[in-house]
């Protein structure tokens, strides 16, 4: 494919529905939610993929959140069962073989999302409260990233799109596009994103992400 064609190439119908679940969960709009779970399932989401996206946005918007998706998600396929739509379940995630220590594995997983090692003494927040950095490493990018259920891409997505819902959180946001943009969505999809946001959570959101982007774009192009 050509990077003209990749650069116009829009968010699949399963992408979008992994976004508008995402937005839909941080805001805790558990009426759309319904609708967007049932629609992202007719999209080929399996029930183990929707649900290990509300499993994965506890990390971000919290467990009250998480669960509330959760419960929302069984209400959603007992309706679904009660009309005769037999949802596929998809896989489960795949047992952890490696016997590495977990920060190191969470280390590497990080480091595959933004393509820059870590070196160096702990700067910032990861310095001030390291503790964090652990919980960090070995739950997050470890404990989480490392199930196969969802892609390092899908994970990425659904973080963006969480992050944007929220909202205040530009930092986090800010990496999290970076990291975005590293393991493969286009300035195009991401407007996509952020546009899907939008309908979820109002213009001033959507339009404090699009500032963050332009500050991402810009600083990959130096």
């Amino acid at each position: 494919m050509t990077t003209s064609a990749q650069s116009s190439t829009p968010l699949t119908v399963r992408q979008q529905a992994l976004v508008t679940v995402s937005a839909y969960t941080a805001t805790g709009n558990l009426p759309r939610l319904h609708a967007v779970l049932s629609q992202g399932l007719d999209a080929g989401l399996t029930v183990n993929e929707a649900k290990e996206v509300l499993v994965h946005l506890y990390a971000y918007c919290g467990f009250p959140r998480s669960l509330s998706g959760i419960n929302t998600l069984m209400n959603v396929l007992d309706e679904r069962k009660a009309k005769g739509l037999n949802d596929v379940m998809g896989k489960e995630a795949s047992p952890i073989t490696s016997t590495a220590p977990k920060y190191e594995r969470g280390k590497k997983n990080l480091e595959q999302l933004t393509g820059k090692p870590e070196t160096g003494a702990k700067t910032g927040a990861n310095a001030f409260s390291p503790e964090s950095d652990v919980f960090l490493k070995e739950h997050l990018f470890a404990d989480l990233f490392e199930r196969d259920v969802l892609t390092f891409q899908e994970r990425e997505l659904a973080t963006v799109a969480a992050l944007v819902s929220l909202g205040g959180v530009e930092p986090m946001l800010e990496f999290h596009l970076g990291a975005a943009r590293h393991v493969g969505f286009t300035e195009a999809q991401l407007r996509q994103l952020i546009g899907l946001c939008e309908a979820a959570v109002g213009q001033p959101k959507a339009e404090a992400a699009r500032a963050v982007l332009a500050k991402v774009l810009a600083t990959n192009q130096k």
